[in-house]
């Protein structure tokens, strides 16, 4: 009796663990009404430069863009992983900034 408990069991927990999609993804915003942000960081010599852009969508039209730029201490380097190799290329690459967004 318990291993034909077991059986289902494990399927249903193995099928739980699957690809988790994210809902909250989405491929274009509410241009009703809506703020759009977009965030990037680009690489300088000593510096990241952060680049932040706002635009308010009303009535299918960009009511206001908002763009601001800071400049941010470079992570420094990393050395490239074998995927990313290039025999002629750099042995080294400049580290990325993880970027986390909070929306209350």
């Amino acid at each position: 009796m318990k291993k034909i408990f077991y059986l289902p069991a494990a399927v249903l927990l193995l099928s739980s663990c699957g690809k988790d999609d994210n809902e909250d993804v989405v491929e274009q915003p509410n241009k009703d009404g809506s703020i759009e942000t977009v965030i990037s960081v680009t690489h300088a010599d000593s510096v990241d430069l952060l680049t932040t852009t706002h635009k308010v969508w009303l009535k299918g039209a960009v009511a206001k863009t908002f763009v601001t730029t800071d400049t941010l201490k470079s992570l420094g380097t990393e050395p490239v992983t074998n995927d990313e190799a290039n025999t002629s290329g750099p042995k080294e690459k400049k580290k990325d900034y993880e970027i986390y967004i909070t929306v209350k």
